[in-house]
């Protein structure tokens, strides 16, 4: 027997391996070590006898068969549980990675491989000047991604080379953590009006960032169109099961990059993973919001999310002028102050937000509910009858639409009564044709009730597609965003119409424009070049006076008109069905789809959710509603974990204010999105 003293003094061997940065191979390391020696004291010893002068800062001790880091330096070894068969490697926590952005551009910098994905987020936002970093994630791309590309590049002879940005020096080690994009009211930044990058002395807010040294639009400005070949071969998403492929790479954000199996120098995508985006400004988003229109603009050009050919052309003029006023812009030299005014002044009524408008908490807002009358045509789809629309007078009050044989019947009993609250709200518009229609899909105990409405003309469709996105929210036409929500509507509404008064001037507009790059491959296919130019350029009058941060937050709002807009697709097994189905991610829902057919089963709204959690045994998500109403499901296109996450996710967004000092509540994302594992 071994008295208490012989036992702490009882020393062993463990080996370390070095992952010495100046030398190919890893060296490996015997240390004679006891239970009770501290990991920072490992450290030093290790450092002792390594006896090479050079800062040791940076490196901590990975443990690869726990498949973990030993970051908590006053733990022994006893207390973490190592013992002489751990296998320990001493390595830099910051390693070099390679990011394509949204505009699919890579760039390649030193990034924290021990920080959970949450951190190391923030830290690269903070090093592209990207305020609002819990809106971006890094997705892992799945092998198809690049698959098209490579098959190319065989065919070549010529490798082909990317254009990589390289930021190795990047200081996303060290420095004062800054609260992601925080900067006082105070400030009057000073930045281009036509391109909207600010100018070098606003760098200087961003002085830890290594684009401060370099020119600081580099990121702001849209990439030059892509060639239609080019554009052929990257992948596409044919179906809704394709889509949820794509979104089954998502990193957890509560473990670091080690822990998820990244290697050092490996290729990710940074994206905007969850879509609520939240105070966009011009004064400060240079980058952010170019990135959102280039994000936005290759999930329409490579059909991740699915629009009518009209409007793939207003999609397209939007394109085309951005990328004539971007080329320009970059020969052009920082602008006056007055300019500056004028285009703050253009920018104020376009709020950029899910929600809309900015809150102005008026009287009326409390006092009275306004209400909506008027006559409307309605159809109800039944097997084997033709579409045919018959006349009612229709009341639209609070969150319910009732309607009634005619006016003089208001008073009495409606033929029926519409609760339009957690309902999924389509547009059903040909402007060309003249059809201003509203799909409503209506949750009942079975399903969804289908419900065509239509206007007469743009304005009533504005009032009353607007009130019906504000009610299947669960709010009223009471509330402050009504009337920047019809405003809206009415002004994508007139970028679809076809400006046929004025001419478009054959031969020289037609010059520096090639057409298939501005809409998807299918559609490209379906139209003559120069027949597809003409009706872009139709498109491009009614846009053609913007300036380039207008034009490009109009096509974010216009992307986020689409139905589809928002939704991420995860392949399921809900608990009792015998077959797969689609659960789409909103912001504010949760959609079963008809994995073949495509169709809205079911929507649930978090606003009535009243818990989630995960059984990890089974990997099953169980959420349960009001009224008694509970669902389970397995994911099967990714991990439970993912989807747990993006519920939780889009809930921590909920909670966000405008208040300039906020800083993020990190515990309680990872409170809210870990799910207890």
């Amino acid at each position: 027997m071994l008295s208490s003293s012989d036992f702490a003094s009882a020393s062993w061997e463990l080996v370390v391996r070095v992952d010495h940065p100046n030398e190919e191979e890893q060296k490996d390391i015997t240390l004679r070590v006891s239970g009770d020696l501290h990991i920072g004291g490992v450290m030093l010893k290790l450092v002792e006898q390594i006896n090479i002068p050079q800062d040791w800062s940076d490196f901590a001790l990975w443990w690869e068969q726990k498949h973990c880091w030993l970051l908590k330096t006053h733990w022994t070894l006893d207390k973490c549980g190592v013992q002489a068969d751990a296998k320990l490697l001493f390595t830099p926590q910051h390693k070099m990675l390679r990011l394509r952005l949204p505009n699919m551009r890579t760039v390649r910098l030193r990034v924290s491989f021990s920080a959970v994905v949450f951190k190391a987020v923030g830290d690269i936002c903070r090093a592209l000047n990207i305020r609002r970093s819990e809106e971006l994630s890094l997705l892992k791309p799945s092998g198809e991604y690049f698959k098209k590309k490579k098959k190319k590049e065989k065919n070549n002879k010529d490798p082909v080379t990317e254009d990589i940005l390289n930021l190795e020096g990047s200081p996303t080690i060290s420095g004062p953590r800054v609260s992601p994009g925080l900067y006082s009211k105070t400030m009057t930044p000073t930045y281009d009006p036509v391109s909207g990058t600010p100018a070098s002395s606003t760098m200087t807010w961003f002085s830890d960032s290594p684009l401060a040294e370099q020119n600081c639009s580099i990121l702001a400005f849209s990439q030059p169109p892509q060639s239609p070949e080019a554009l052929a071969d990257m992948y596409q998403p044919r179906s809704l099961v394709d889509k949820a492929k794509l979104n089954a790479g998502w990193l957890d954000s509560s473990r670091s990059l080690m822990e998820q199996g990244i290697q050092e120098d490996e290729q990710l995508l940074l994206r905007f993973k969850y879509y609520t985006f939240f105070d966009l400004n011009p004064k400060y988003d240079a980058v952010r919001i170019n990135q959102l229109y280039e994000q936005a603009r290759w999930a329409i050009l490579l059909e991740e999310i699915d629009c009518t050919e009209e409007e793939m052309l207003i999609f397209a003029a939007l394109q085309y002028h951005i990328s004539k006023l971007s080329s320009s812009a970059e020969t052009q030299g920082f602008t006056s102050e007055s300019e500056v005014d004028e285009v703050e002044a253009a920018l104020s009524n376009l709020e950029v937000t899910l929600e809309g408008g900015k809150a102005d908490n008026t009287l009326e807002d409390i006092t009275d509910i306004p209400k909506l009358a008027d006559n409307l045509r309605l159809f109800r789809p039944k097997k084997l009858i033709l579409k045919a629309f018959k006349q009612y007078w229709f009341v639209f009050k609070d969150t319910s639409i009732a309607y009634f044989k005619n006016k003089e019947f208001e008073q009495g009993e409606p033929i029926e009564k519409l609760n339009l609250r957690g309902c999924e709200v389509v547009p059903d518009v040909n402007v060309a044709g003249r059809r201003f229609g509203i799909k409503l899909l209506i949750p009942v105990a079975d399903g969804m009730n289908e419900v065509y409405l239509r206007c007469d003309h743009e304005n009533q469709y504005a009032q009353w597609m607007a009130a019906c996105i504000l009610a299947s929210k669960g709010k009223t036409m009471a509330d402050s965003s009504y009337q920047p929500e019809v405003l809206n509507i009415l002004s994508f509404l007139r970028m679809k119409n076809r400006n046929s008064a004025s001419q478009v001037a054959p031969g020289l507009e037609n010059m520096d424009m090639n057409p298939e790059c501005f809409v998807s491959p299918r559609c490209a296919k379906k139209h003559k070049s120069k027949q597809l130019a003409a009706r872009i350029l139709e498109a491009h009058q009614n846009v053609a006076q913007m300036l380039l941060v207008e034009a490009k937050l109009r096509f974010i709002q216009a992307w986020q008109s689409l139905p589809e807009f928002g939704l991420t697709y995860y392949l399921v097994r809900f608990k009792g069905s015998k077959k797969d189905d689609i659960l789409g991610v909103s912001y504010n829902r949760l959609i079963r789809i008809d994995a073949a057919t495509g169709i809205p089963i079911t929507t649930w709204r978090f606003t009535n959710m009243k818990q989630w959690n995960v059984n990890w045994e089974i990997r099953q998500v169980a959420i349960e509603f009001d009224q008694n109403v509970s669902i389970a499901f397995t994911c099967l296109s990714a991990d439970c974990k993912i989807v747990h996450e993006y519920i939780g996710g889009y809930i921590f967004l909920s909670t966000r204010s405008k208040d300039q000092n906020e800083t993020l509540d990190e515990d309680l994302f990872h409170k809210l999105t870990g799910g207890q594992e």
